[in-house]
Order: C-alpha cells, then sequence, then structure tokens
C-alpha cells in the first residue's frame, strides 16, 4: 500500500506552539506563502494519483485542508490526532518538560489523555483496514504521522518524536 500523508494547514495554536489533539481548531487564514506550498504539493499529488482513498480525520482542521486542497474525502477517526489530554491548549514544551527523555526515547510508555500505544493500535488498525488499498491520500495530524512513519520503518511507534513533519507537509511511505 502507498499511503501519502499530508499534515494539516496551521493553526493559531500550531503558531503559538501549542498542543491540540483532540481539540476541533480551524486552520488560520492562508497566506501567500501557504497558498504556494498547496500548489507544489498538488503537483506532486497529480503524479501519484489517482487515489482509491482519500481520507481525512474527524476533525475540522483536515477537512479545511482537504478542500483547500480540492478533494472530497471520506472521514476516518483512525487518523485522529493523539489525544494530548490535559496538555491540549498548552506549549508543547510545557509537556517535554514534564516527560524529559521519556518523550524522546520511549513515547510508548506515555500516558496522556490517550496511551501512545494506543496511537500504535489505531494506527495498526488503520493498516489492516486500508491493505487492499493500494493508493491512499490522508490529510492528518503531526502526531499520527511521526508515528506512522516510525511503524513503517521500525516496527514500532518509539522513534516518532525523533521525527519532524511540518504543517501541510507531504509525505510518500510504502507499506
Amino acid at each position: 500500500m502507498q499511503l501519502t500523508l499530508i499534515r494539516h494547514l496551521p493553526t493559531e495554536w500550531n503558531k503559538k506552539t501549542w498542543l491540540q489533539g483532540r481539540q476541533d481548531i480551524e486552520i488560520s487564514e492562508i497566506t501567500e506563502a501557504v497558498n504556494k506550498e498547496i500548489t507544489e504539493n498538488q503537483l506532486l499529488l497529480e503524479k501519484l494519483s489517482p487515489f482509491t482513498h482519500v481520507l481525512a480525520s474527524s476533525l475540522r482542521r483536515t477537512h479545511q485542508t482537504a478542500r483547500l486542497y480540492g478533494y472530497k474525502y471520506e472521514i476516518e477517526s483512525l487518523l485522529d490526532e493523539l489525544d494530548f489530554g490535559a496538555y491540549e491548549g498548552v506549549p508543547k514544551t510545557d509537556m517535554i518538560n514534564e516527560f524529559g527523555e521519556k518523550w524522546r526515547q520511549s513515547p510508548k510508555e506515555i500516558v496522556l489523555g490517550e496511551s501512545i500505544e494506543n496511537l500504535e493500535k489505531r494506527i495498526v488498525l488503520f493498516l489492516e483496514k486500508y491493505r487492499k488499498s493500494s493508493n491512499i491520500l490522508a490529510f492528518g495530524h503531526g502526531s499520527w504521522i511521526r508515528a506512522a512513519i516510525s511503524y513503517n520503518q521500525y516496527g514500532h511507534v518509539n522513534n516518532m518524536n525523533k521525527i519532524t513533519i511540518e504543517n501541510n507537509e507531504c509525505i510518500t511511505v510504502t507499506f
């Protein structure tokens, strides 16, 4: 399966480096620079298409991103962002400072509003559900995408926080 992942467009919380998690935040006003990135990604997506499925998480920011890209999508809640619990709406550095090296080296030991282990289970369920699909485009979230890349490369999500994915970044992985 080829899976192309696009992290949602920036939100005001992204700009403030606040964790969003399951909060249903809207994307920010689209700048000229973001429009240029969308156009560049659309050219890449044209080369990768056709897609057997176009998916978006259940959160509004992925829906808005997919629509700006010109795609109709199916909602797939397995793509939802990690639930950061009490850290949602808080600067990411606060959470990282509390968990220290565990956040970077062994996040599967951490439980926030959702355990990182459960995030991995959702990725496995996603891969099982769509295993017969040859080419998927998914609009998703930073933690989910980083965890999926880690799972693809290492067979687990423990390296997810050693990976950086920017808003509107487009990544293709083969499972």
